[in-house]
């Protein structure tokens, strides 16, 4: 029988009486020294429970668990990986650009439900869109044994990157594709729902269509300009360059560049925003000079409380739980071994029509090119 006895001074637990742990003063965390003593077997016996090792009896299993149990011992996982043959250590590391923003939160919430499946541990991080600050957790990372890594490129060179999977890590870029062979990556939709969201605007009659976006040295970027573009060029309309607003970091900067837009001679009749805190800088500005039901808008990403307001904001709606959980389970093949050519998983975006992209010019409303666009645009 194991009897446990604890007061404030000191904590002892026996066994038939016999004091096998005791600690006064400070804590200290049982070891498996004291569990193989407390269950009357060799620590070696001890660590091939713990780790789930064949070579103990069922009897002797529920006598270490048991021991275990009454003193509290926790694992440390660190100095076990070092001692496993596989020398894996139940943790994988997320590296994503801003984990306050929607989007990474729902990415890394679905890549920590997989995560979770397989008893693993997820360690996030936000990059910031710094290649040195990338740099710096994935050697902290690294240096804590993670068998993986689930990583949103940080813009520009990813030498970083390259070299980290050269050494043997596996890793799966998600968002933003790899500049260097031999890694797994999924993304989505960005140049066809872009463009598919240009000719939505233009078959309603729009034809000056501003677009504002992230920074340029984004792939996501770079591909959704390129969807514009494209988007123009279908539906036969010139590219003012005046319209382009780009390198919009956050809420406030979306929000002045809109500003500066319609105060121009010849403002634009529709918004395309490329990232889901440019639509929200946006909407501001409409909102506050009262074009929100006149000037339409799509947005590329959800966000919270889109469709709440009035109009709902029409969104280009990535599936990021698709994304996360298609990064998960690349990752977790190739820590189990699997070494496959490399794949690029693409997940299609959706547009989700809620009435901010359905405002039509009002001096076109009765176009038949107009409605010839509208439906290349479904």
């Amino acid at each position: 029988m194991v009897q446990v006895t604890t007061s404030r001074r000191y904590a002892s637990v026996t066994q038939d009486g016999a004091g096998v742990m005791e600690a006064r003063g400070a804590r200290r965390e049982p070891t498996m020294r004291d569990v193989a003593a407390l269950a009357k077997v060799s620590t070696k016996t001890v660590s091939r429970v713990i780790n789930d090792l064949p070579g103990a009896g069922p009897e002797v299993v529920e006598r270490v668990r048991a021991a275990a149990r009454a003193l509290g011992y926790r694992p440390n996982l660190t100095a076990s990986s070092l001692r496993r043959s596989d020398r894996r250590s139940a943790t994988i590391g997320v590296l994503l650009e801003d984990l306050s923003n929607p989007f990474d939160a729902a990415l890394l919430r679905a890549v920590e439900d997989l995560a979770r499946q397989n008893d693993v541990l997820v360690l996030a991080g936000s990059s910031e869109d710094d290649a040195e600050l990338q740099r710096e957790l994935l050697t902290s990372l690294a240096t804590r044994r993670v068998d993986g890594m689930v990583v949103m490129a940080a813009g520009g060179h990813q030498d970083a990157l390259q070299q980290e999977r050269e050494r043997g890590t596996p890793m799966v870029l998600v968002d933003r594709p790899p500049t260097f062979d031999g890694t797994d990556s999924v993304t989505t939709t960005n140049r066809d729902g872009s463009r598919d969201a240009v000719l939505q605007l233009a078959g309603l009659g729009h034809r000056r269509i501003a677009f504002l976006g992230d920074r340029r040295t984004l792939w996501t970027s770079q591909e959704r300009y390129n969807g514009y573009l494209e988007g123009l060029a279908h539906a036969g309309l010139t590219l003012h360059e005046g319209l382009v607003r780009t390198d919009l970091h956050g809420p406030d900067a979306a929000e002045n560049a809109t500003e500066i837009l319609f105060d121009l001679e010849e403002p634009p009749t529709a918004l395309f925003t490329a990232q889901n805190l440019v639509t929200v800088g946006a909407m501001r500005a409409l909102r506050a000079r009262g074009l929100h039901h006149s000037v339409a808008l799509i947005g590329f990403d959800d966000f919270p409380l889109a469709d709440m307001l009035e109009p709902g904001v029409t969104v280009l709606r990535q599936d990021v739980p698709a994304l996360g959980r298609k990064a998960a389970e690349l990752v977790f093949a190739r820590i189990a071994g699997d070494h496959s050519p490399p794949t690029h998983a693409v997940v299609p975006a959706t547009l989700i029509r809620r009435g901010s992209g359905e405002i039509q010019f009002p001096n076109d409303r009765d176009d038949s090119r107009a409605d010839v666009l509208a439906q290349q645009s479904r």
